[in-house]
């Protein structure tokens, strides 16, 4: 049986795609190998979203080349999002890859590599039309088997002037709500207790469909025929947050009391420069709002500072609306001048230097802050999805409670009680850290 090797880069929605790879090639009787030296097709899923993610993308692919210098017989497939980005320019650039795929052409690798084997393909880069994954395309979770993504949407309609992501994901294109249900329960008889809800924009959800289907009807319909103690959502835009979804999950609480809403800037300014359809006065009405229907509701958030003519009293804006508002959750990313976003011709760019000082300095805000909002879960007890053993040492298990999500947030270290990766377990917590919460299980 031949075998392959997949590398995954970039985030979750990335990560389905992978996912999608995986069952495409296993379906076509593919199998997968741990390491590249092992299997004889290297496949890279790429990020291209920003600068850094490109150079690492193609540091990966470097590495990629090295191995096959040392056995020329494997073949390189680059997939993803640097490949519809920067389309046949990398066929010039990296003559050592055999196959460049685009961000479109996960569902079909398996179809496509067969194609590359027999020299039947009209050169090395292939960029299929827009397509939409559905409950029916093959795909092999790589996650704990007992949490989840849900990839409810491609694409996104927003523009925002920094983001390449509707040149190279395109338009907003929806799944249906039967559609998203039906994974969502397959997936819940695979053994997952967690779903997380992703897209480019999920609040956008459902608006290219008939019939009137968002957001609110996708969760409920997800709570009607579906078990599953733990929904998350992430990445909702500011102003798409109804009063009825804060509602549903108010009346439901396996929808956990968290919401991930990348806020990007304070500044009106900034906010227009950016193309962010909001105002930091709506901003503090929007949190206000949620906290009044969901007062123990977990708050995260993404900055992007050294924006094209931000000055410093744009940016300390952001340090006195965190000293405000007091989010649990905070990422802080300096801007990067991405070729074909129109903010790549602003006036008064930044310094490299200046950006990066700048992060640093709101992420030590955040940690000054954190240490003391973490304070507020000492003596409660909560409910923990146990994670397995500790990253650290294998004398503490590891989990989350509903107010951290996956991969992104601080953890739990439980130092005294059994049990096994995937239970839910109550939580006495007995201290806090900076990001991360401390404590014991206690009886059920």
């Amino acid at each position: 049986m031949a075998s392959f090797h997949l590398i995954s880069l970039g985030c979750a929605k990335n990560l389905v795609d992978s996912e999608v790879m995986l069952g495409s090639m296993v379906a076509a009787g593919w199998e997968l190998a741990d390491s590249p030296d092992d299997a004889e097709m290297l496949i890279l899923n790429t990020c291209g979203f920003i600068q850094p993610a490109v150079e690492e993308a193609i540091a990966e692919i470097f590495e990629l080349v090295e191995i096959k210098a040392r056995s020329p017989e494997k073949r390189i497939v680059v997939v993803g999002c640097l490949v519809q980005r920067y389309k046949e320019g990398l066929a010039e650039e990296l003559p050592e890859v055999d196959l460049f795929l685009g961000t479109e052409g996960a569902a079909d690798i398996a179809d496509y590599v067969a194609k590359m084997r027999k020299g039947e393909l009209q050169g090395r880069v292939a960029l299929p039309d827009r397509i939409l994954m559905s409950s029916t395309t093959p795909r092999i979770i790589s996650t704990p088997a007992y949490r989840a993504w849900l990839k409810i949407t491609e694409g996104c309609d927003n523009r925002c002037s920094y983001c390449m992501i509707p040149a190279i994901r395109g338009r907003l294109r929806s799944r249906t709500i039967d559609d998203l249900t039906r994974e969502a329960v397959r997936l819940e008889k695979y053994g997952v207790k967690e779903l997380s809800l992703i897209a480019q924009d999920t609040t956008a959800y459902g608006n290219d469909l008939q019939g009137g289907d968002n957001l609110v009807r996708l969760m409920d319909q997800l709570l009607r025929q579906t078990s599953l103690p733990w929904l998350r959502m992430l990445y909702l835009y500011p102003t798409g947050i109804s009063d009825a979804l804060l509602q549903l999950m108010a009346d439901n609480p396996r929808i956990v009391p968290y919401l991930d809403i990348p806020l990007q800037h304070v500044s009106d300014k900034i906010l227009r420069a950016m193309n962010r359809r909001y105002s930091a006065e709506q901003l503090f009405a929007t949190l206000n709002r949620i906290r009044t229907v969901l007062p123990g509701i977990a708050l995260r958030t993404t900055f992007l500072v050294g924006f094209p003519g931000e000055t410093e009293e744009d940016f300390l804006q952001i340090e006195t609306f965190l000293r405000k508002v007091q989010l649990d959750h905070v990422g802080v990313f300096a801007y990067t001048n991405e070729e074909g976003c129109p903010s790549e011709k602003f006036a008064d760019q930044l310094p490299q230097e200046e950006k990066l000082r700048r992060r640093d300095y709101l992420l030590g805000v955040q940690a000054e802050l954190s240490r003391a909002i973490q304070k507020k879960y000492i003596g409660r007890v909560e409910p923990v999805l146990v994670e397995g053993l500790s990253r650290e040492t294998d004398l503490l298990l590891e989990g989350r409670t509903r107010y951290q999500a996956p991969e992104v947030d601080g953890c739990v270290y439980i130092n005294a009680g059994i049990a096994s990766p995937g239970d839910i377990v109550s939580v006495h917590i007995t201290d806090a850290q900076v990001y991360d919460l401390i404590g014991e299980i206690v009886a059920r």
